[in-house]
């Protein structure tokens, strides 16, 4: 058996590798990537280092040759850029015969209203229509998403938000990749769907577990949409970031992120960390990285 990863150099893909190296041979690991170079220390550890790049198809033709089980990490850009490489790589994946491919998705994509959501349902589709195994991964949000945030409230700021009373299911990169680490190198996952989420909350609530964890007391600036582009915009925010992030908080408010589920515990037999302790890693990393 053949896994491969793509996008290994990223911060998710490079997780997932580590993880599956805890319970499957270096030998029987693959991973595509733009730069081989980026990955010169997974190639060390015996991991079939191979030049992907989702914007050049024919590379992909290669990267995927002799895979039996492939995971496809969703890529970065505007929705138009992602689609077209995410449709590249299903396309090679079936001139590739494949046998299994797993997709990092979002929370209830085919109805979700994010501006990003059509990329993950537009993906989703392309890889039933391929009639090839499959496994939907539908992460909800990043803690990690929130470091600038984060940031600012440990340097005094407020944590500005027009989300209202809109929960979000966080959990770690970390969690997100065991998860997907377990479904590439477990059995039983052909045709399913699994919700990936954390305990919902609000921003209030996460910011009191932010304060539990610093011993900081954190004001909460609650704003309308107008505000806030103005508040993050004057923090150095460039234009098409204002937008998204304004885009986030409206699709938060309205519940678009309030996906229940115990899907994190099918998968690692636990629940996601939770925030409390997650907040607790990435404040330490913050600390040691400044």
């Amino acid at each position: 058996m053949k896994i491969l990863v793509t996008g290994a150099t990223g911060k998710l893909g490079r997780k997932v590798v580590e993880s599956l190296l805890k319970s499957v041979p270096p030998d029987q690991l693959a991973v595509s990537v733009r730069n081989p170079a980026k990955a010169e220390d997974l190639k060390n550890l015996g991991i079939d280092v191979r030049h992907g790049d989702f914007d050049q198809p024919e590379t992909l033709d290669k990267a995927f040759a002799g895979i039996d089980r492939l995971l496809i990490i969703s890529t970065d850009g505007d929705n138009d850029t992602r689609i077209r490489q995410h449709l590249n790589a299903v396309s090679a994946a079936q001139q590739a015969n494949v046998g299994f491919i797993a997709y990092t998705s979002v929370v209830n994509a085919q109805q979700n209203k994010l501006s990003l959501g059509i990329v993950h349902k537009t993906t989703e589709n392309a890889i039933i229509k391929t009639g090839i195994p499959y496994t939907f991964l539908r992460n909800n949000w990043y803690l990690e998403n929130e470091i600038q945030g984060i940031k600012g409230a440990l340097a005094g700021n407020p944590w500005v938000t027009s989300a209202e009373t809109g929960k979000v299911g966080w959990a770690l990169q970390q969690d997100y990749a065991e998860a997907a680490s377990a479904v590439m190198a477990g059995k039983n996952h052909e045709n399913k769907i699994y919700e990936l989420s954390g305990k919902l909350l609000t921003q209030e609530e996460l910011v009191s577990d932010l304060e539990a964890v610093t011993g900081k007391t954190i004001p909460v600036l609650k704003v309308d949409d107008v505000k806030y582009a103005e508040i993050i915009k004057w923090a150095g925010a460039p234009d098409f970031l204002v937008l998204f992030l304004l885009d986030i908080q409206k699709n938060i408010r309205e519940g678009e992120l309030a996906i229940e589920s115990n899907d994190f515990e099918k998968l690692l037999g636990r629940p996601a960390t939770p925030v409390h302790d997650a907040l607790s890693k990435i404040i330490s990393a913050i600390s040691s990285n400044s």
